[in-house]
């Protein structure tokens, strides 16, 4: 079988990786080429793996784990994905809250596949929103440890996406690129939006021709990242909602996320990301939060329909505990309004645990 590019692709919750990734799968199966991608977090039952299957998109997940602690089911996805589709290309997706990537994930498939993987230089997104705050050394709303692990990101990288920049001003945006060009001097800088399509035909050059893939390896103080990761309470829950007539589900959906936002922001818990996909058949609607209310978009549509799964991701600045009894109550407060019946599919919330990664290395491959 002939070597398939690897693009690793990074950056903390609330980015855009997911959209931005699916743009990029998109037009490269648009040249003829056949492109996988695989998702990861700590639990199962992800909202992006749903979306990007529903469209088109042959999809590997790897969950419990990040890729860096099972970096065996990382490479099994990778090999599941070679061969049954035998892709060209291959885009992964780690976990938002994790660092490190160059010495526990890219420097491992140089040393060790090299023959069946050209490893691509290490991509990490930026939201705008965060990302001024951050260069200016402050927290972008964040727990300063979970603010460390965005700066870890990026001091990591090989290439910078800047991401939503149809969001930004171009004079803003401007200004954003000299500063994080003069913080990160070695890094290739791109701003990239998913909506426009504006620097993702140029990012896919990069990764698609370049094989300098992790040239920098950041100086990590597990203590301050796990400590970082812990400070976030993470939900991942599916029920199957029922009402007794047609119900109009996307109302339902952009109430219930709005109805968390509020809950969020009335208790200031800062949001990484909150994520929503209500299904009918062959139908949905998604819905995303990445910070404040303003932050809140809704996309898709499920129609009318008497029943629908929903899947719920929620990553705040909380308690495990917290977040599980904010989203059960604002779902049961929602579906009692509604005289809708509830069957819980899958639910579970958690801390994650202290990063044990599979490989780290200490020096450049």
């Amino acid at each position: 079988m002939s070597s398939t590019r690897i693009i690793i692709a990074g950056g903390f919750l609330g980015a855009g990786k997911t959209t931005l990734l699916w743009e990029a799968a998109r037009k490269l199966m648009g040249k003829g080429l056949c492109a996988g991608l695989i998702t990861n977090d700590q639990a199962p039952e992800l909202v992006d793996s749903a979306l990007l299957a529903r469209d088109g998109v042959k999809v590997a997940e790897v969950s419990g784990s990040c890729f860096c602690c099972n970096f065996n089911g990382f490479l099994h996805a990778v090999q599941n994905l070679r061969g049954e589709i035998h892709p060209d290309v291959i885009i992964a997706e780690p976990v938002g809250s994790c660092t490190d990537l160059s010495a526990t994930i890219i420097q491992p498939l140089k040393k060790f596949w090299k023959q069946e993987l050209t490893v691509a230089p290490l991509s990490v997104l930026a939201d705008p929103a965060r990302l001024g705050s951050i260069l200016a050394g402050g927290t972008a709303g964040l727990h300063p440890d979970a603010a460390y692990i965005y700066r870890k990101q990026l001091e990591e990288s090989d290439i910078i996406l800047i991401t939503k920049t149809d969001l930004v001003a171009p004079e803003e945006l401007a200004t954003l690129k000299k500063r994080i060009a003069k913080a990160y001097p070695s890094s290739t800088i791109i701003a990239v939006s998913a909506l426009t399509g504006e620097g993702i035909d140029q990012w896919l050059e990069e990764v698609s021709k370049r094989t300098d893939a992790g040239l920098r390896l950041a100086d990590v103080d597990y203590d301050i990242y796990a400590h970082g990761e812990a400070v976030l309470g993470w939900l991942n829950g599916t029920v199957r909602l029922k009402a007794p007539t047609d119900t109009d589900w996307d109302a339902f959906t952009s109430r219930f996320l709005s109805a968390l936002s509020e809950e969020f922001d009335r208790q200031n818990y800062s949001v990484g990301h909150v994520k929503i996909i209500a299904e009918s058949g062959n139908q949905y609607v998604a819905g995303n939060l990445t910070g404040k209310a303003e932050t809140l978009a809704v996309r898709g549509s499920v129609g009318s329909a008497k029943e629908i799964k929903l899947t719920v991701n929620a990553r705040v600045e909380t308690s495990p505990g917290e977040l599980d009894q904010i989203v059960r109550d604002t779902l049961q407060a929602l579906t009692q309004e509604d005289t809708l019946q509830v069957e819980t599919l899958a639910w579970r919330f958690l801390m994650p645990g202290r990063p044990q990664p599979t490989h780290r290395f200490v020096e450049v491959v």
